[in-house]
């Protein structure tokens, strides 16, 4: 099959590209066109519950995270936005569905409580289940929130608490148990990296890699051949879905305003 010329910048007023996203069914968000012109998109409940996003520096990872995440909102869910850096996802501040946090104890706090959530939700029958709000869990800089919340926790722990921070525990029960609580997790970072390494990349049924080393690329796309040769191409991913399938992509691009603008339903201005 013959690649298609892609346009450098997926832009969300690309004609027609709003209407495909809002035509998707609930659960579906769509990432971006490959370059055999097919739109590639995340099924939540068709696949493993997850997404992963692995990016070096620049390969667009907080643009896909705000992507996924706005459309799960558009469709009805409900997020939790986990922000380190603090000002990577502003457009999640404000909003009635969206609880945003950046300092380590809001984080700490904000994941203790969607343990007690979790579990909540596991103990609901199907029906009280179902109408439940799909609650979407984004955290960007998994790496760095991971160890400012280990630190964190050691500096309070008592003699007589787990060694294991209870908010690293919260958002590791919910990449095992998340897909029977419509609870599912989009983390920037990696999977296998302490204190969150006894959750595999199994765990997620999308892979996004873009300008990732040969060795990243071998450990959570093994059975997707060879690595690629990065792109330098702003916004241009490989999606890898069912283990083995990878796709050359071009994400979506959408700005903070435009995620805004969207989700408060006031028609987007032209760009």
């Amino acid at each position: 099959m013959n690649k298609t010329a892609l346009p450098t910048k997926l832009s969300f007023h690309a004609p027609d590209l709003r209407e495909q996203i809002e035509a998707l069914p609930e659960g579906t968000a769509l990432i971006g066109i490959s370059t055999h012109g097919d739109a590639i998109a995340v099924d939540l409940d068709a696949e493993c519950p997850h997404v992963l996003v692995c990016t070096a520096t620049g390969g667009g990872s907080t643009t896909v995270l705000r992507s996924l995440t706005a459309q799960f909102l558009h469709q009805g869910a409900h997020a939790l936005v986990l922000d380190p850096k603090r000002i990577s996802h502003l457009w999640a501040k404000g909003l009635p569905t969206v609880t945003h946090r950046g300092n380590v104890a809001g984080i700490h706090d904000a994941l203790v409580g969607l343990g007690e959530e979790l579990a909540r939700r596991l103990d609901l029958d199907d029906s009280e289940l179902d109408a439940a709000p799909r609650l979407i869990v984004s955290v960007d800089s998994a790496h760095a929130a991971l160890r400012q919340l280990t630190r964190y926790w050691e500096t309070f722990r008592g003699k007589d608490d787990p060694h294991t921070s209870p908010a690293v525990a919260a958002l590791e029960a919910a990449l095992w148990t998340g897909r029977a609580a419509r609870v599912h997790v989009i983390l920037v970072g990696t999977p296998s990296t302490s204190p969150l390494g006894a959750a595999p990349h199994e765990m997620f049924g999308t892979v996004i890699l873009a300008r990732v080393t040969t060795s990243t690329w071998q450990r959570l796309a093994p059975l997707a051949g060879p690595a690629p040769k990065p792109s330098r191409q702003d916004g241009r991913v490989h999606v890898v879905q069912h283990g083995e399938d990878a796709h050359e992509t071009q994400a979506i691009w959408m700005t903070d305003a435009d995620v805004v603008t969207w989700l408060i339903d006031v028609e987007a201005p032209e760009s």
